[in-house]
């Protein structure tokens, strides 16, 4: 959704009073951590080249195919971070308390980044040639979201930076690893403490005027990508990752939107205009579409998984049948 030039610096300038309080809550709530402390370097040893190591293969990590498909996607969408820069700078300020809020999640996330791509490379968990290559096109691309005008921003990243902070979770979770999981509990915890400065700002501009927050709120549920969409390989991981569970339309509705709208209470607000009411009734159209969609992915998941699981502990293929007589062949 388009705002006008006006209309975004009115937000900017309402709101900057907001995002210093916000702000400050930040520093005091985040709790310092080191990356090294999260590594596994024990496991670490030197890849072929220069160095003259030992080649990657799969078989050097236990993790599954989902699961490391998962840490690629979510160290890759880390590494855009520049384009995030720029863009959050070009849509807010990078003066003030905006600007300040911005150096700041950008230093948290390029720590997000760096400690991911470590115990990546410590535990052998993925080619390390595959993905530097995928990390140069990701970045190389510039290709990045771009909400608009404030509100946009707020709204976007709320979202997104709520899903992140699931999608790490649920990652670390699955992965069968006790320091796989150790660590992206641990930037779940600042991906969370990112989300509540955005969604607290929500909060604010609701208050303030609920009309066009809720116009831009509704465009942004219905037609929101994670950032991650142009990265290479990014369907196939996309689809390994919802087979697994880690992050699927039933994660999205369940875990994201369900917890966002309750908590900003969209439904239950009143003194609404009639924009403010189209955007609310279409924004629950779409979940209501959302969550069906979901059920019929989990029926249909379930059922691949379990004819998957039956083919597996059934007898090899073109093998004869046991007959009703406990024959082999007809009966």
């Amino acid at each position: 959704m388009k705002i006008a030039t006006a209309e975004a610096v009115r937000w900017l300038v309402e709101l900057e009073p907001v995002a210093e309080e916000l702000m400050n809550r930040h520093l005091s709530s985040a709790r310092e951590w080191f990356p090294h402390q999260y590594v596994p370097w024990t496991l670490g040893r030197d890849f072929d080249g220069p160095l003259d190591g030992q080649p990657w293969s799969p078989g050097q990590s236990t993790l599954s195919p989902a699961v490391r498909s998962a840490l690629v996607v979510n160290l890759l969408t880390e590494d855009n971070l520049p384009g995030y820069h720029w863009t959050l700078g070009a849509q807010t300020s990078r003066d003030g308390a905006w600007g300040a809020w911005l150096h700041r999640w950008t230093a948290e996330e390029d720590r997000h980044a760096g400690s991911i791509r470590a115990y990546l490379h410590a535990a052998r968990a993925v080619d390390p040639i595959d993905l530097e290559r995928a990390r140069m096109a990701q970045v190389g691309t510039g290709a990045v979201p771009e909400p608009a005008g404030a509100l946009g921003v707020i709204a976007y990243a709320t979202v997104q930076e709520l899903a992140t902070r699931v999608s790490h979770r649920n990652t670390g979770r699955l992965s069968g690893d006790p320091v796989c999981e150790r660590l992206l509990a641990r930037i779940a915890q600042d991906e969370n403490l990112h989300m509540v400065f955005y969604r607290e700002l929500l909060r604010a501009a609701l208050e303030l005027d609920p009309d066009p927050v809720l116009a831009v709120l509704d465009g942004t549920v219905r037609d929101f990508a994670m950032p991650g969409q142009g990265m290479p390989g990014f369907a196939r991981m996309a689809a390994e990752v919802a087979v697994a569970g880690v992050y699927d339309l039933r994660v999205h509705h369940d875990e994201v939107l369900v917890p966002l709208v309750r908590s900003l209470q969209l439904f239950e607000r009143t003194g609404l205009g009639p924009a403010g009411e189209r955007a609310r009734d279409r924004l629950a159209g779409h979940l209501e579409r959302l969550d069906a969609r979901a059920t019929r992915f989990v029926e249909r998941r379930d059922q691949a998984l379990a004819a998957r699981a039956r083919r597996a502990d059934g007898p090899p293929e073109n093998a004869p049948l046991a007959g009703p007589a406990g024959r082999t062949g007809a009966a």
